[in-house]
């Protein structure tokens, strides 16, 4: 099967739907004309950019170059997940409980995908492992977004509850653990809903990719099937931990909630 190559004009084209859609926000006075374009502009530069990159990558397929892409990604994600949050942790902890989170979930799966699934020669080819980790890392990025924010948030709104419940004798775990479920299932959400709707609402990306690509179906689905399970595990389990650091992150030694760990609230 021919690919079909894109032209700029083809491009262009596309963006004429950004540049309507910015003008009936504007018309409607949404307000969201301006983060739309600039989102618009940012992801093509930054689509682009990672093309070239990804071009000398395969070219040159050493594992410190594919270690230290990763690792940029890694720190991009981590602050994504920082600057998401209405009231994220002060200090090194703003940062560090998402990083920290999404390494051990997001780098633990794709290397079991890349050693035991996969089995690629080598096991850090860039072709596979690059776009694994990418999808991986998205996915687990927002649903620890999603739970911190909805555990800070939480914690806020029933600080009496979570005192009044310390003051009953209760420990730090139990005081919130209402709080800390409820955040753990809103970081699921978004996976849970993209798997029950795959393949009949919504065909997924990497399999519409590989089809138009020339892949049978029938092997792309096996590829879609494959990333689902690996994108699920790595946002349950990396919002998993995400909650339980920042839960614990949220007491401290004398069992006293601690929201003053938190920066104050957006205005």
């Amino acid at each position: 099967m021919k690919v079909i190559v894109l032209s700029p004009w083809d491009l262009a084209l596309a963006a004429l739907l950004i540049v309507a859609l910015a003008g009936l926000s504007f018309h409607l006075r949404i307000g969201s004309e301006g983060a739309l374009l600039v989102s618009a502009a940012r992801s093509t530069a930054q689509l682009l950019l990672i093309g070239v990159v990804l071009k000398v990558l395969f070219a040159n397929g050493h594992p410190v170059w594919v270690g230290l892409l990763a690792s940029v990604m890694l720190v991009v994600a981590g602050r994504e997940v920082m600057v998401r949050q209405k009231r994220r942790f002060v200090g090194w902890w703003g940062f560090g409980v998402g990083t920290l989170s999404m390494f051990v979930s997001s780098f633990a799966v794709s290397m079991l995908a890349l050693l035991l699934v996969i089995g690629s020669e080598p096991w850090y080819a860039p072709q596979y492992a690059i776009p694994l980790l990418g999808m991986i890392l998205g996915n687990t990025m927002n649903g620890i977004s999603l739970g911190l924010d909805r555990l800070t948030q939480d914690a806020a709104h029933k600080r009496q509850i979570i005192e009044s419940r310390l003051a009953l004798g209760h420990d730090w775990r139990r005081a919130i653990s209402d709080s800390r479920r409820e955040a753990m299932r809103v970081g699921m959400i978004p996976i849970i809903n993209a798997m029950s709707a795959a393949g009949i609402v919504s065909l997924p990306g990497m399999m519409t990719g590989q089809i138009l690509a020339g892949t049978p179906p029938v092997e792309a689905v096996k590829y879609q099937i494959l990333v689902m399970f690996l994108i699920a595990g790595g946002t349950g389990f990396g919002t998993m931990v995400a909650v339980s650091l920042a839960a614990r992150r949220l007491f401290d030694e004398r069992q006293r909630l601690r929201l003053d760990r938190l920066s104050p609230p957006a205005s």
